[in-house]
């Protein structure tokens, strides 16, 4: 059995508050670039059977809003700090240690980790994940301890759905 990773960068988020970095909320215009590029997944596509979130809350909104707009209300949700990281190694090593019997995995990120990672894993070079961007990646592997070579399959970020 094959792997996917479906890698979704946080939506816009706003620094029009003063708080931490990890508790920035989302602007207006992340939440709608992250509807409009959920309900652009609707058609074609294939649903997680994990789905992971760092635990800001810019992420944990943009992969709430995910849950809701794709209808994964009955997917298990997680929230990991290690996924609260911007170079990538943590949440590769999130991924690593996933359960086998996960075959479609959501990660809701940062960046530069999922940059790195999509370059890394994917065969499609990506100068920027950006914000409400997804890409997903298929490995022809049976487990997540080693995954690589990986077939980047789809790329949705924003700014081609407008």
């Amino acid at each position: 059995m094959s792997k996917i990773i479906q890698f979704i960068r946080h939506a816009k988020s706003s620094w029009q508050f003063n708080v931490s970095d990890h508790d920035r909320p989302l602007k207006k215009r992340g939440v709608k670039d992250a509807n409009l590029v959920a309900n652009h997944l609707k058609t074609n596509f294939i649903k997680p059977n994990l789905i992971l979130s760092s635990t800001a809350y810019r992420a944990k909104l943009t992969a709430l809003l995910f849950v809701d707009v794709l209808d994964l209300k009955n997917i298990q949700f997680q929230q990991k700090k290690a996924l609260y990281d911007f170079s990538g190694d943590s949440v590769l090593e999130v991924i690593n240690n996933c359960d086998d019997n996960v075959n479609v995995l959501m990660v809701f990120g940062h960046n530069h980790a999922l940059t790195n990672l999509c370059n890394s894993l994917g065969n499609t070079s990506i100068d920027n994940v950006t914000t409400s961007g997804f890409v997903q990646i298929e490995f022809d592997q049976n487990s997540w301890k080693n995954i690589k070579n990986g077939n980047t399959t789809k790329i949705v970020f924003p700014k081609h759905l407008k």
